[in-house]
């Protein structure tokens, strides 16, 4: 069986809620919903959603050097935000930390979040097996191998059999 490790980063919402930042069961590493907040708590970049996707993904790469990972350990995002019309400030700010490693990702407008002032929400799934040691940006981890591809031939014509 393996060992569940929990990190916490003391924000003011990990106690109301009663969550760890990060989870990590083995080889799977679960960060939760992170926002724009800075080491005091407080809401970084109001009204900016560019700043606040940052602020988020830089809250989520402490979490994850915390437990010896990098970001390009993630294998998967869910970015939550409160207006998908400002959906090309958050793309940019992602953009920014996994160029070179590309997590699968998911972006979901939602009504509102905990605080009126949070613009979005990230969530990171992040994987650190052995076999994922690969710096980001390395042609093996980037890289699938392509199917052989199939020729094309007409099939070939049947003709109707006779019945009698």
């Amino acid at each position: 069986m393996t060992a569940i490790s929990r990190i916490s980063t003391n924000t003011p919402w990990e106690p109301i809620v009663g969550y760890s930042r990060l989870v990590r069961a083995g080889d799977i590493v679960a960060v939760s919903g992170t926002t724009a907040t800075d080491e005091r708590g407080l809401i970084v970049g109001a009204g900016q959603m560019y700043v606040q996707a940052r602020q988020a993904l830089v809250n989520i790469r402490a979490a994850l050097e915390r437990a010896g990972l990098a970001m390009h350990h993630v294998i998967r995002t869910r970015m939550f935000v409160t207006d998908m019309g400002r959906f090309a400030d958050a793309a940019r700010a992602h953009r920014e930390f996994f160029a070179d490693s590309p997590p699968a990702s998911t972006v979901v407008e939602v009504r509102r979040l905990a605080n009126p002032d949070m613009m979005i929400e990230i969530e990171a799934d992040a994987y650190a097996g052995a076999a994922n040691s690969q710096p980001a940006g390395s042609v093996a981890a980037t890289t699938a191998p392509k199917p052989p591809m199939k020729s094309a031939k007409k099939p070939a014509s049947k003709k109707p059999s006779r019945r009698k």
